[in-house]
């Protein structure tokens, strides 16, 4: 997903980029010199760091996206699967292969989805460089708070549960934690660098990586709901 669908658009913004450096005008000679190297710092590119001896475009978008999403799918699976060895047998009726599946759709809406309609990502040549720490702590802490939330409303969920009835805990936990994570969202800085970048490729860029953590979480969710299912039916036939 992420190389036949993530890619292309990548490729675009990358050909944008570049193309939008090369049609920058020259610097007079008599500049200053600091104000030069400042300049040619702004306009740097992917074909620069190619040249420099970087890693390049075509390792980045074939074994380095492999790399990275193996890195990244392990480490997620394996948070995902202990929280969902926490939380067993503790969600209610839910058996270890439910509880496990609402772990993951659950982990998948408020560290994923969420946040990423609040901060969505952006493709190269969009946002400056010096804003770049500062978007990236804006979108770790909205995260933060959509993820201690769903925690908070789930326990929440729980007790209502106890006391009055399925339903009605599972309609007060949702409708508690979109109002949490709406007033954070209206609270919490918008960020809008986009110049006049192309609309079109811009909605490709975000819907393509929309899709591309939907296929890891739900990989992943598949993945373990898939190997406890066998377990459950070992030990049923064992016993």
């Amino acid at each position: 997903m992420a190389f036949t669908v993530g890619e292309p658009p990548i490729d675009t913004a990358i050909g944008l980029e570049e193309a939008a450096a090369a049609e920058a005008p020259a610097e007079p000679a008599a500049e200053d010199h600091s104000h030069a190297e400042a300049e040619e710092g702004h306009s740097h590119t992917h074909a620069d760091d190619e040249e420099e001896g970087g890693i390049t475009r075509t390792t980045q978008k074939t074994w380095g996206l492999a790399t990275a999403t193996v890195a990244v799918g392990v480490a997620l699976g394996g948070i995902i699967a202990l929280i969902a060895a926490a939380v067993a047998g503790r969600l209610g009726r839910l058996t270890v292969v439910g509880s496990t599946a609402l772990v993951t759709a659950l982990g998948f809406v408020s560290y994923a989805l969420i946040p990423f309609l609040k901060y969505p990502a952006a493709p190269p040549a969009v946002g400056s460089g010096d804003t770049i720490g500062e978007r990236t702590a804006y979108y770790f802490a909205f995260a933060l708070v959509s993820v201690v939330a769903m925690v908070a409303v789930v326990a929440l969920g729980r007790r209502l549960a106890a006391s009055r009835g399925s339903w009605t805990g599972v309609v007060v936990a949702g409708v508690s934690y979109v109002v949490v994570v709406a007033v954070a969202a209206l609270a919490m800085p918008g960020v809008n660098e986009l110049g006049d970048f192309p609309a079109d490729v811009l909605w490709e860029f975000r819907v393509s990586s929309l899709l591309t953590l939907a296929t890891l979480w739900g990989s992943l969710g598949v993945a373990l709901t898939w190997l406890l299912g066998r377990i459950s039916t070992t030990q049923e036939r064992t016993a």
